[in-house]
């Protein structure tokens, strides 16, 4: 049986996009030794070029060895930290009114500028929790409690208040520490 031309073109194009493997089985292969040709009919296996969405899953997932370095290699500079917070609050807040929306987005603001700069100082294996609360300063009380369960030699946290006329704002990085 002969191929058209059109055929030949479009299985040489269609073959550029996937690739196509032939088999033989044993009897033609020796079939096609004695006589000098094979059968009419060949099996093909088909595959795409295309990774699947499940092969860049495996390709993204790394495979970490297990160090067993139970502590960091250097502490979480909690000093060096406490000065970040008062710039970046002091900086966004000095002459701000209470406003309840505007307060409510200055708290996102903040938080993510100070995870960005604490991330700057480049502290491996700490894992950060960037938590402000800002308030309205009209002679009242507020009682602010955080509770965690942590490592006491290794995790430990910043915390920075600030006040001007008319707000308050409390800033805590909470520093722990991943095995």
């Amino acid at each position: 049986m002969m191929m058209s031309d059109n055929t030949k073109d479009r299985a040489a194009r269609s073959s550029k996009k996937r690739g196509s493997i032939s088999s033989l089985s044993n009897h033609e292969f020796w079939r096609k030794e004695i006589h000098g040709r094979t059968k009419d009919s060949t099996s093909t296996v088909s595959y795409m070029d295309e990774p699947s969405q499940r092969d860049d899953v495996s390709r993204l997932t790394v495979q970490m060895e297990n160090t067993y370095q139970l502590g960091p290699p250097k502490h979480f500079p909690a000093i060096i930290v406490n000065h970040i917070l008062k710039d970046v609050l002091t900086s966004y807040l000095q002459v701000e009114e209470y406003e309840p929306e505007l307060c409510r987005q200055m708290t996102k603001t903040i938080s993510e500028v100070i995870k960005a700069r604490v991330k700057d100082l480049m502290i491996p294996r700490y894992k950060l929790i960037v938590i402000v609360h800002i308030g309205q300063l009209n002679r009242q009380s507020i009682l602010i409690g955080s509770r965690c369960l942590w490592d006491p030699k290794n995790d430990t946290f910043s915390s920075y208040v600030f006040r001007n006329s008319s707000l308050f704002a409390l800033a805590n990085v909470y520093a722990v520490y991943l095995e």
